[in-house]
């Protein structure tokens, strides 16, 4: 036999992602991975038009290529979660949640560092990260174990649960409050509360824990208690055009781009405002400009239509779920995942405050795509292996 018909001897990364790929299970939610596979490819696309700098293609493409790596790196943690076995992923909930944890600690340190007015990354050397991404998996899957677990006995959680689950739900909570994010505590709480409904814990508890939160927040506003930048975001969207050059700017700017896409748009790299850099951090938060504005309303409408499938696809896996675990687990998921989108794409077109959280899988944010991704794994893993009915 000639040298050249030998077998290439194969990689440590090749012989990694056969072994993955040979786990896989065979029933995977085709639509699920589709739409968020479109969510990937067009938000790579917003972020191009974005970021696209006439005369200087190294500048234009350095987004473009960090955002790729970031998707690959979060599609390898989706496989790997989605060959695991859940059951497997449950037992490390709470090494997971307290990682996490330790991450929110070292932001408060000289590790952290300030950015647009939070401590809410970890910069070593040229990498940056941002902790209550992460955190806010970690938070579903302990919330899931110690409220979908009822004791012998009970079918559903009882107060006692609830209590456990309140303290583990107050150690992000109190830690994102003092980097301050508050576009992140909200999502935080939303999602402990989406998790809570549907799990059958009494009622007077959610309507207790919903009391609270409204008095909680009256209670800081009453009390002065925001930032002065925070305060701005309130009061300019009470009224964006009291202050249109100043804390109303983010706003005004934001409204006007994607009115001035129409119904179909300016076309690719032809807005304005976009290419103008009309709108602060257009390629993170604000991406959602960028395809009012050169997709128009057609494109804008489809965006919010694919995260409308990968909510009904992971909330169709929770309806079907045997284990009450698995189920609150993708409870938790979809309940993070649509209050961040109402509330990202809500700021760009004037219905909700500027908070400064990504739209999932759209915005540039490699912490923030690596986890959405991580978590989309774990609903995928649970689907294809915890079904009581077809």
């Amino acid at each position: 036999m000639s040298i050249g018909n030998q077998p290439r001897p194969r990689s440590s990364g090749e012989r990694a992602a056969r072994a993955i790929a040979g786990a896989l299970p065979r029933r995977v939610d085709g639509p699920l991975v589709g739409a968020v596979a479109a969510l990937i490819a067009i938000g790579t696309v917003l972020l191009a038009a974005a970021t696209y700098t006439p005369g200087d293609p190294a500048e234009q493409l350095h987004y473009v290529e960090r955002h790729l790596l970031y998707a690959a790196v979060g599609a390898l943690c989706c496989a790997g979660l989605t060959a695991l076995d859940h059951r497997t992923v449950r037992a490390y909930a709470p090494i997971v949640f307290a990682v996490c944890s330790i991450g929110l600690v070292l932001v408060l340190t000289p590790l952290g560092a300030v950015i647009n007015g939070t401590r809410s990354w970890l910069v070593i050397g040229g990498l940056q990260l941002q902790p209550v991404e992460p955190a806010k998996l970690g938070l579903v899957m302990m919330v899931a174990v110690l409220l979908g677990e009822p004791r012998d006995g009970e079918h559903a959680p009882t107060s006692r649960d609830v209590l456990f689950s309140l303290a583990v739900l107050a150690v992000p909570t109190v830690l994102v409050m003092l980097q301050p994010d508050l576009g992140s505590l909200l999502v935080i709480g939303a999602s402990y509360l989406g998790m809570l409904a549907l799990s059958g814990a009494p009622l007077r508890w959610i309507a207790g824990l919903a009391a609270c939160g409204a008095g909680a927040l009256v209670a800081v506003w009453s009390l002065g208690l925001l930032k002065a930048y925070q305060l701005a975001r309130l009061t300019s969207f009470v009224d964006p055009s009291s202050d249109p050059l100043g804390r109303g700017y983010n706003a005004n700017q934001a409204m006007i781009a994607v009115g001035s896409g129409g119904f179909t748009g300016t076309g690719l790299f032809q807005g304005e405002q976009t290419s103008g850099r009309f709108v602060p951090e257009q390629h993170t938060d604000f991406i959602f400009t960028v395809a009012g504005e050169e997709l128009g309303f057609l494109g804008s409408t489809l965006i919010i239509a694919l995260i409308g499938v990968v909510l009904w696809r992971i909330l169709r896996i929770a309806s079907l779920c045997a284990q009450p675990y698995a189920r609150l687990l993708c409870t938790g998921v979809a309940s993070w995942f649509a209050f961040q989108s109402f509330i990202n794409i809500g700021m760009t077109i004037g219905i909700t405050p500027i908070t400064g959280i990504p739209l999932p899988f759209v915005s540039y944010g490699g912490t923030a795509t690596i986890a959405n991704l991580a978590a989309v794994g774990m609903v995928l893993g649970i689907g294809a292996r915890d079904r009581g009915r077809s």
